[in-house]
């Protein structure tokens, strides 16, 4: 049996729970047994870096990141794998944005701006995904950095009329209310890839936990994908092993079965 040496884990409903915004204590404890076993802690994630400000309970037991959808991967002070979204597929997206009247989260590689705000794009960021006051800077800014993603706030119909016309870009929804769109050379599977070839690790001895459409790829490349039991049936359809919800203890159990930790 491969042993396994790293473990790479979605934010959002696989590590921290929708209902408490925090990360279960069984979960924490699970993480802190496997880091002292000497497995590698990564988090992949749809958040951009200054996003990603839920993590406190772990942050000292993580070895490095795959953010933005894999757009771009961080250990310790370095930064690479990065995949800028093509300019003029942004402003494809915004121009259905003005047409369906609908906001937009613009990722730069610095800043974050919002188009076209609205009351959602508190509710959906502010309240359940802990991010509220955020600051936000001006598009003016955010468009003189590269971009890393656009999350415009489409229903999947629109979104099947929109993305088909991008030249170079993906989509992946792991929510309701918006779908992550990067560089078609960035998703979460082909960060494993970068993080795994940068760090020496073979990716037959990884495991990855997720429960959203942008994890499918990951719960695919990794060498064991485990499907959160929160997770729609679809990204269960795609995973080695279904594990129990975030609020169920379902880090530790996966961890306890494939791992014995």
């Amino acid at each position: 049996m491969t042993k396994t040496k790293a473990l790479f884990f979605d934010i959002d409903g696989t590590l921290v729970s929708f209902k408490t915004h925090r990360i279960p204590q069984s979960t924490v404890d699970a993480i802190e047994r496997a880091k002292a076993a000497g497995l590698k802690i990564f988090i992949s994630t749809g958040r951009p870096v200054p996003f990603i400000i839920n993590l406190g309970q772990i942050s000292h037991l993580i070895d490095g990141y795959i953010t933005t959808n894999g757009a771009l991967c961080i250990v310790g002070n370095e930064k690479f794998g990065c995949h800028n979204l093509l300019k003029e597929d942004a402003e494809k997206v915004l121009e259905g944005c003005r047409r369906f009247g609908r906001a937009c989260v613009v990722v730069g590689t610095e800043h974050i701006a919002v188009f076209q705000r609205t009351r959602e794009v508190d509710e959906q960021f502010g309240a359940n995904l802990g991010l509220k006051n955020f600051p936000f800077v001006s598009m003016d800014d955010v468009w003189k950095e590269r971009l890393l993603q656009v999350s415009p706030f489409f229903t999947p119909e629109e979104e099947a009329e929109i993305v088909p016309h991008l030249k170079e870009s993906i989509s992946a929804r792991w929510s309701n209310f918006f779908t992550d769109i990067t560089h078609s050379g960035a998703d979460k599977g082909k960060g494993l890839l970068t993080l795994c070839a940068h760090e020496g690790i073979n990716v037959a001895e990884t495991i990855a936990f997720g429960d959203g459409g942008n994890d499918i790829s990951i719960l695919h490349q990794a060498g064991t994908g485990v499907a959160m039991g929160n997770a729609k049936d679809s990204v269960k359809a795609e995973a080695d092993y279904v594990t129990t919800s975030v609020d169920d203890d379902g880090i530790s159990r996966a961890l306890a079965h494939l791992c014995n930790l």
